[in-house]
């Protein structure tokens, strides 16, 4: 008989890891959350910073400190940091606080869900420096896209479905999940621009 290498093992899913975290004890900070995670705190991050602006819902603009934070970490992530880097008053932000409870166990159905789906594919694109590369990149092009969305539109939720799709494709190690994302981002993007050239034209026909 020939012997077959164990399939390797299934990466814990992100609903779990987030609500161990938000039970357990320790303050419910960016600060908190990176001290957990360590280098998976980047795609969790991304997860629960763009997470708000990913909901079909009007954020008139409140969310636009969250992306600068993606994108600032997401830069660390291209210049190849591996610990995560934020002021001291980013790091102390409140990201479980009482107004956030009701938006995270949102948040954790959804991912929920989206995890009954998901299982390991492609691994090894998971596995190189130039990854986190390509990740970095695709989350800046994602949340520039959602923070340059004019408030009130729901124009931002496109894009930043993309960078929460992407950061759990991450997590999970599922290539799938990435095709969803950059679908999610290309459709985000091109309704932005579609929209944007219309309404230009809207006002020049009005001068």
């Amino acid at each position: 008989m020939t012997d077959t290498a164990p399939d390797p093992p299934r990466p814990e899913r992100v609903s779990v890891q987030l609500q161990r975290w938000l039970d357990g004890d320790g303050e419910k900070t960016v600060d908190g959350l990176v001290s957990l995670f360590g280098h998976n705190g980047f795609a969790l991050l991304f997860v629960i910073l763009l997470g708000v602006p990913a909901l079909p819902l009007p954020t008139a603009g409140v969310t636009h400190v969250f992306e600068i934070i993606a994108i600032l970490l997401a830069l660390q992530l291209v210049l190849g940091r591996s610990d995560i880097w934020l002021p001291n008053r980013w790091r102390s932000l409140q990201l479980a606080g009482p107004s956030q409870r009701k938006f995270l166990g949102g948040l954790l159905k959804v991912i929920s869900w989206l995890e009954r789906f998901s299982r390991p594919r492609l691994r090894f694109l998971f596995e190189h420096r130039a990854s986190d590369v390509v990740f970095g990149v695709l989350v800046i092009v994602g949340s520039v896209a959602a923070f340059v969305a004019p408030p009130f539109s729901g124009l931002d939720t496109l894009p930043a479905l993309g960078v929460v799709l992407l950061a759990l494709a991450v997590l999970l190690q599922d290539a799938l999940g990435i095709v969803l994302a950059l679908a999610a981002m290309i459709a985000g993007i091109s309704l932005e621009v579609v929209l944007g050239r219309a309404a230009i034209h809207g006002v020049s026909g009005l001068l």
